[in-house]
């Protein structure tokens, strides 16, 4: 018997094939284009996941200002802020968030889908948002990534 056709091959920092994929946000709904963007920059789309490994991919998020929000969350939700300070506490919209930096929506959701570590902190590194459609990743050959087609 070949005992070697039985090891568990565990990806490391070396092994890894990132590849840089591009999403279009355009009429797309924020939470679910959070949690497929989350899912690809973690890797566990590979079949060498592993999960104390940075085994993702380089995710570029376009058009982050045509992004969606159902129901009333344009004014209801609410994201909080502190200084530090006695009342320093800020609460700011989607709708002022979406005016003062249109790409902050797209990050704030990305970044609460990820692990709260170190590594969620490297993993997070991996997405660029941008608010157009123009992007200074040509370079790497970006391959067009459909959403619906990722499970």
């Amino acid at each position: 018997m070949d005992s070697l056709s039985y090891k568990t091959v565990s990806a490391n920092r070396e092994t890894v094939k990132k590849e840089w994929l591009i999403i279009d946000a355009n009429d797309q709904i924020l939470g679910r284009l959070a949690s497929k963007t989350a899912f690809l920059l973690r890797g566990k789309n590979k079949p060498n996941f592993t999960p104390h490994v940075d085994c993702g991919d380089n995710v570029i998020v376009i058009n982050a200002e045509k992004v969606r929000l159902t129901g009333k969350k344009w004014a209801n939700r609410q994201y909080f802020s502190h200084s530090g300070y006695p009342g320093g506490q800020k609460i700011t919209t989607p709708e002022q968030l979406l005016a003062k930096k249109p790409f902050a929506l797209v990050e704030h959701a990305v970044k609460g889908m990820l692990p709260k570590s170190r590594l969620g902190n490297a993993i997070f590194n991996n997405l660029y948002v941008y608010e157009g459609s123009e992007h200074p990743h040509e370079a790497q050959k970006p391959k067009q990534v459909d959403l619906n087609s990722i499970k």
